[in-house]
């Protein structure tokens, strides 16, 4: 739950808030304020579902960071709560990698045990806390949303809203699944900073979208097209409508060389004697250029007859 305080308000009052988000350090008031809302959606008295979730949880983050345990001392012969020793270390003594990494774990895990478990109401109460999280997120100006099951690093809240959550939304779909895998791979990428590795999957994640709709609408082209041929298959296909197809000439030519061009010449080739440095602006604009791309194919294919 979240109160509309007075100095909410008054800083409200003041000025709208600078669309700058930071992704290094997360404060002992906002750790305070994850735990919180976990205990508010893991219904932690219900003992067997949160002590069986943070087993689990509790045991995959010692294995990854290669710990026998995550508390500050050996746990106890007759078994510490998992969910306490996993909030312990999150209040006191992850970095602010390991507060997403935990995040992360937590929420995805609790969704997937809900949804097998078909627990409705538990299921209500995780989305209750995700929603709460994101706005905190934001109110200490920290540049990550928990989306599609994922911690995505934003850089700026007005093109995330209106560019990257509607194409998560499209992506969420069946039919793209592939496609939702690889641009979520690369935020995941951009969010630690392999940029190179950003760019590629970007255009996959683009090249599916259109290979998802070629395969919805049957339109043939060969197994391996590239992107080019995949704008050339769903333009002949009118994909636009052609009383508006001199309008798109401009967005044709964004989408041939955009994000195709950006990964050729920097991240899909050799490299050569000297490494290619890709700046985080580049892989920054190469996701929103997607996104982007992708909800306007994806639109117009649902407008089609």
């Amino acid at each position: 739950m979240i109160t509309d305080l007075y100095s909410k308000r008054r800083r409200r009052e003041l000025g709208p808030q600078s669309d700058v988000f930071q992704y290094d350090q997360i404060s002992v008031p906002f750790r305070v304020q994850i735990c919180q809302i976990f205990n508010s959606a893991f219904d932690i008295q219900n003992t067997d579902f949160a002590w069986g979730l943070f087993e689990q949880i509790n045991a995959a983050l010692c294995r990854e960071y290669g710990v026998f345990h995550l508390g500050s001392k050996p746990p106890e012969p007759w078994g510490d709560n998992p969910y306490e020793v996993v909030m312990d270390c999150m209040l006191n003594r992850a970095s602010a990698e390991q507060v997403l990494d935990i995040v992360e774990l937590s929420l995805s895990k609790a969704l997937a045990e809900v949804g097998r478990h078909g627990a409705h109401s538990m299921f209500q109460r995780i989305q209750t806390g995700i929603a709460e999280l994101n706005t905190r997120f934001r109110e200490h100006s920290i540049g990550y949303q928990f989306e599609s099951g994922r911690i995505i690093r934003i850089d700026s809240q007005v093109v995330h809203a209106t560019v990257v959550q509607p194409a998560l939304k499209f992506l969420a779909a069946p039919e793209f699944a592939g496609a939702n895998e690889e641009y979520l791979s690369a935020h995941e990428h951009y969010r630690h900073r392999n940029t190179k590795e950003c760019l590629t999957d970007c255009l996959k994640a683009f090249e599916s979208t259109m290979k998802a709709i070629c395969a919805k609408r049957n339109w043939t082209h060969a197994p391996n097209a590239t992107a080019k041929v995949l704008l050339d298959t769903i333009f002949a296909n009118n994909l636009i409508p052609s009383f508006m197809q001199s309008h798109f000439n401009g967005v044709r030519a964004t989408l041939e060389a955009g994000v195709p061009t950006v990964r050729n010449k920097l991240g899909g080739h050799g490299q050569g004697v000297t490494p290619v440095n890709v700046p985080d602006s580049l892989a920054a604009y190469a996701l929103h250029l997607a996104a982007t791309n992708i909800v306007l194919l994806v639109q117009a294919e649902k407008e089609l007859p």
